[in-house]
């Protein structure tokens, strides 16, 4: 089920195509179907809306941050890898450059301009708060039939971090208001912990809880809370290819919830060796606040009863495949199993962004960084597939 309105989507691409073009090519000269591609996801994302001035006339102005995000957007629109490489694209592209804000008569920001300015659109998450609002206003009042859930590898160039023990790592000395002597005496030889008895505790004895899982965890936390639990450093990651192979690498992994149309609804990093399983939770509940879908579409790796109800919870059914775990497999039903096959949608997505919208080229080190630079992938991503509903 995908209600969503062809007509509005028409509309737009009606405007673009016979009124703005026209006066464009009027400009620049012929246009070719890469820039006016490039067109009409800038119309689409809009993302000049969202950018403001940092100039408080003291000093030498900046420059325009407005074409510097056009600019990146355009970067992964066409594809390109580095930003020297977007440099010289406008440089010997006079129509790029007028499609991106810069003006012709001037010369063009140096590369450590759009260093700056991307460090300053990565920290102020500029491209999820676009992407959140292209989706909650062309889908945000639509119905969602199926939303598939689902992570993907991201290589990164950085060395992966060691995280030593608690052991290794020695507690920050805490102030003390004992005297000298106190202080200076030896100290004393920690207690043994007791091991834990087997069977029911004895009358009066106090045992310490059970280990609770991430999962169950995330269920008694808030929103904010979760996503803070989540790791982003960067570390090394294994898991199972399609041909049942391990993998690894080193960077990060990105959650991706799309919808039947292709378009990816909400996105999370996290470091490569974190579970999926503990993305679905924060993952689902930004994507409730921005879409309303009916089922919950996820791989085994999902398998699990807190999720299940986790799903239950939020309205939505959950079509997770079975885990057996050593044990009988437990298959869809029929009509599940045709509804299961929607998650494809998730595939496909993550291919794209990897293959033409620069998730294979992450040049930049850090989680906040990286983010930056995929949410730039996924905003070309999303109107790209908006765009394609007109047919």
């Amino acid at each position: 089920m995908d209600a969503i309105r062809r007509e509005l989507i028409l509309q737009r691409w009606n405007v673009i195509q016979h009124e703005l073009l026209p006066e464009l090519k009027n400009e620049v000269g012929a246009l070719t179907p890469k820039l006016e591609k490039v067109i009409h996801t800038l119309e689409w994302v809009r993302i000049e809306e969202f950018t403001a001035s940092t100039w408080c006339r003291v000093g030498r102005p900046p420059c325009e941050r407005a074409w510097l995000a056009n600019a990146f957007v355009a970067k992964a629109v066409l594809g390109l890898t580095t930003t020297v490489g977007l440099i010289e694209r406008l440089t010997v592209d006079r129509a790029l450059r007028r499609i991106c804000g810069f003006p012709l008569c001037r010369k063009l920001p140096s590369e450590a301009t759009f260093s700056r300015a991307f460090d300053e659109f990565a920290a102020a998450r500029l491209a999820e708060r676009v992407h959140e609002a292209l989706i909650k206003e062309h889908l945000g009042d639509e119905l969602i039939g199926h939303l598939s859930r689902d992570g993907t590898a991201i290589e990164a160039r950085e060395r992966p971090a060691h995280t030593r023990g608690a052991a290794a790592t020695p507690a920050p000395a805490a102030q003390s208001s004992l005297s000298i002597e106190e202080e200076t005496a030896a100290p004393t030889p920690p207690v043994p912990a007791k091991k834990r008895g087997r069977g029911r505790p004895r009358r009066g004895e106090v045992r310490a809880p059970a280990k609770v899982s991430p999962i169950q965890r995330q269920r008694q936390q808030r929103l904010a809370q979760r996503l803070e639990d989540i790791p982003t450093v960067c570390d090394r990651g294994t898991k199972c290819n399609a041909q049942g192979y391990k993998v690894s690498w080193n960077g990060y992994k990105l959650h991706l919830d799309t919808a039947d149309c292709g378009v990816p609804i909400a996105a999370l990093l996290s470091s490569a060796s974190m579970h999926d399983s503990r993305a679905a939770i924060p993952l689902s509940l930004i994507s409730a606040q921005r879409v309303t879908n009916l089922y919950d579409v996820m791989d085994a790796a999902y398998c699990s009863f807190a999720l299940h109800e986790h799903c239950r919870s939020l309205g939505h059914v959950p079509l997770i495949d079975h885990n057996p775990r050593g044990g009988m497999k437990e298959e869809f039903e029929p009509a599940d199993a045709i509804r299961y096959n929607e998650r494809t949608v998730a595939e496909r997505s993550n291919a794209r962004l990897k293959d033409e919208f620069g998730g294979n080229t992450v040049r930049v080190k850090g989680g906040t960084k990286v983010m930056g630079h995929l949410m730039f992938g996924v905003l070309a991503l999303s109107a790209d597939q908006l765009m394609r509903l007109r047919q």
